[in-house]
């Protein structure tokens, strides 16, 4: 049981308690008055997939990115994702930026960085040809100098939201070691999860994933936060970044530009 849950229990039992006591103490008609008039807190409801529409990150609202509505080669189908540790489920899911648990509705965008002016074009042929190896290769990684970050809006009932970022927490911490996990047929190792601060929503969780495919190491920013019913996911990655071994910032203006919106 979750910690929420057991808070929830000993409430439960003690709200009982008082009333049993209320009950013994003024007699049964006064006390059935007094106990009678308790009001429940209206459950909360999921946000449908058009009030998600509204409010996931659109077009001008974060500075120098492009955003646009993912095609079917940028996103994985559910099911795409298994993993070799039941626990670590959770991790691979928002790692591949599907959605944790079960949400009643989604949206996706893909919202690419935009390279600095002086970087924006890959060298001509000719250009390429006056440098020398080492030039060429860094030329060409500066126009590939691009954070891409999978923006998802996942709503849910009730507490299912608060539920899925608990999970999502225990997950990250029951795998930071590492598991192996398959995309599409494709295996690779994930070979740590590392917690990092940061603050958005009402409450969040973010790592840096490092994960190996075919020998050659990479890196993945990952960020939950929840507002609401509603939980906001991020999956980012820099390929000139891996490339050349480096690492790269979280996307703040992306998921600062979305937590403004859900407010």
């Amino acid at each position: 049981m979750s910690a929420t849950a057991i808070r929830r229990t000993v409430l439960t039992a003690s709200a009982v308690s008082l009333a049993l006591l209320v009950t013994a103490c003024g007699g049964g008609e006064e006390g059935e008055a007094k106990g009678g008039t308790k009001s429940e807190r209206p459950v909360a409801k999921a946000l449908t997939a058009a009030e998600l529409e509204k409010l996931v990150v659109a077009k001008g609202d974060v500075k120098g990115h492009e955003i646009t509505v993912p095609g079917k080669e940028d996103v994985f189908e559910p099911g795409a994702v298994s993993v070799d540790k039941a626990e670590c489920e959770a991790v691979g899911q928002v790692l591949s930026a599907l959605p944790a648990g079960k949400p009643a509705a989604s949206v996706q965008r893909l919202v690419v960085q935009e390279p600095d002016a002086a970087e924006q074009e890959m060298p001509s042929v000719e250009e390429l040809a006056k440098m020398t190896e080492e030039e060429a290769e860094a030329a060409t990684l500066a126009t590939l100098d691009i954070t891409k970050t999978m923006t998802s809006l996942w709503s849910y009932e009730a507490d299912g939201a608060e539920q899925a970022l608990a999970a999502l927490r225990e997950a990250g911490k029951k795998c930071a070691g590492g598991f192996s996990m398959t995309i599409d047929g494709e295996k690779q190792q994930v070979t740590k999860v590392s917690e990092e601060k940061l603050s958005a929503g009402e409450d969040a969780v973010a790592w840096t994933v490092a994960t190996k495919q075919d020998g050659t190491p990479a890196e993945t920013k990952v960020v939950v936060f929840k507002q609401g019913t509603t939980l906001a996911g991020f999956s980012s990655f820099n390929i000139a970044a891996v490339t050349r071994g480096d690492t790269f910032e979280q996307p703040t203006a992306v998921i600062e530009a979305q937590a403004a919106k859900l407010g």
